[in-house]
């Protein structure tokens, strides 16, 4: 293997441990949101983002996770550390140049393009076509590795 993809593979890593650390954000900052006014974090944290929290948008943001039950809150927080175990796991092993986290990150990041594309077509974003574009490179690229190379066995 060359150190061309030796380095290709380790940015699909980064790549993947940067989603990782970015849903235990996201899983801790959800779980700190039970029991307490969940308008007053989201308004904050929407200002501290250069957002105007009055918008009508962010209203119906801030609006929409008032009414999450704390039950619900922790659903998306458990969810949030699942997926970031999901990343972690292909992030660590894509790192360590290993052949199973070439097949679990083709399977995984594959099995997210359908709702990928859902998504892009009922709430097009920039960042969520940027990511889709990338995962589908991601995809491509791992299938090529994975039918066109030999894999060496360890001795």
């Amino acid at each position: 293997m060359s150190i061309s993809q030796n380095r290709l593979i380790r940015l699909i890593a980064v790549f993947k441990l940067l989603k990782a650390a970015s849903l235990l954000v996201v899983g801790f900052g959800v779980l700190r949101l039970i029991h307490t006014n969940v308008a007053t974090h989201l308004e904050h944290w929407i200002a501290l983002l250069g957002f105007d929290p009055g918008s009508r948008l962010m209203s119906r943001l801030i609006q929409k996770a008032t009414n999450l039950s704390p039950r619900r809150i922790r659903e998306l927080g458990v969810v949030s550390f699942a997926y970031a175990a999901l990343f972690l796991t292909e992030g660590i092993g894509l790192w360590l140049m290993k052949r199973w986290a070439e097949w679990l990150t083709v399977v995984i990041t594959s099995s997210l393009v359908p709702l990928e594309i859902y998504e892009i077509f009922h709430r097009p974003t920039v960042i969520k076509i940027l990511v889709f574009i990338l995962n589908i490179a991601v995809v491509v690229y791992l299938l090529y590795r994975i039918t066109n190379e030999r894999h060496v066995s360890p001795r």
